[in-house]
């Protein structure tokens, strides 16, 4: 992610409870939202979506549409 003009600010997911599996989140890149495994911290493939996609996954996680 070197070509990135703003590095993402990685946050664990509120759900955590602080445990050690969980997602980390990063929305502070404009245009981009950002997924890894918390666990393998920088080593972590990371997934990269739009903003809009990422609220719609949220929602539908919300929803429990995802069953």
């Amino acid at each position: 992610m070197s070509n990135l003009t703003n590095s993402p600010t990685w946050r664990k997911s509120s759900r955590s409870g602080g445990a050690q599996q969980c997602v980390e989140v990063a929305t502070n890149v404009p245009g981009s939202a950002f997924i890894r495994d918390s666990k393998l911290g920088e080593d972590s493939p990371v997934l990269r979506t739009s903003p809009k996609s990422f609220a719609a996954f949220l929602d539908a996680i919300k929803d429990d549409r995802l069953s």
